[in-house]
């Protein structure tokens, strides 16, 4: 998500009013999301040093909002995303390694209108770790949450038309890019233009059930 909810000196209480399809069970905590390779869960403060590091390199930060510039501006980025989720306009899951416990990134949802039928989705994943897998495993796991859990139908993103990486991500997620959006994103002193991108629940379930048949053995 180049352009991050979240900048320092934002107050943390939301005014969002949550909708009544969204279930309460989120609210109150992020459920843990286990892949194969990767494990989702909810934020800790014990995360800031990790994502500092992690999300502060010029080759992640390049296409994103600024990250905080310190372990602490991260803390209160932290505390930030448990806020939000709390008043059901957000949530944020930190991408771990089967095994080990350590942030290496981050997933965002947040609603663009009250009922949370469209939402905007973004994530930053540390360089060490791209092309292991680890984005597309997430990515599908957030997709599923955004869909059959916050009852998301339209997940928007948005990518830096100079972002071919972050392009391609999308794309092997299934989302169709739209439009771009001229000189609407301010990074470095420069408006770039950003291609719009966006995933339905109707083409996520579809791909979902022919993976299903895929692997249904026929007798």
């Amino acid at each position: 998500m180049e352009k991050m909810p979240y900048r320092e000196g934002l107050s943390v209480v939301s005014h969002a009013t949550p909708s009544e399809v969204i279930s309460s069970d989120w609210r109150a905590g992020l459920p843990v999301l286990t892949g194969k390779q990767v494990v989702l869960r909810e934020l800790r403060p014990s995360d800031a040093p990790s994502l500092f590091a992690m999300l502060t390199t010029e080759e992640v930060a390049r296409f994103i909002s600024p990250p905080p510039t310190t372990i602490e501006g991260f803390g209160r980025f932290i505390s930030w995303t448990l806020q939000q989720r709390t008043a059901g306009a957000y949530a944020c899951f930190a991408v771990t390694i089967q095994g080990f416990d350590t942030a290496i990134g981050i997933f965002q949802v947040r609603q663009l209108d009250p009922s949370f039928e469209t939402a905007e989705w973004g994530f930053a994943i540390g360089s060490p770790f791209w092309g292991t897998g680890a984005f597309q495993q997430g990515a599908e796991l957030v997709l599923d949450f955004a869909f059959n859990t916050l009852g998301v139908h339209r997940l928007e993103a948005r990518a830096a038309v100079k972002n071919g990486r972050g392009h391609g991500a999308l794309m092997k997620v299934g989302a169709v890019q739209e439009g771009v959006l001229r000189k609407s994103f301010l990074r470095g002193g420069e408006y770039l233009d950003q291609a719009l991108y966006a995933n339905l629940a109707e083409d996520w379930w579809a791909r979902a059930a022919a993976r299903s048949s895929r692997a249904t053995p026929v007798h």
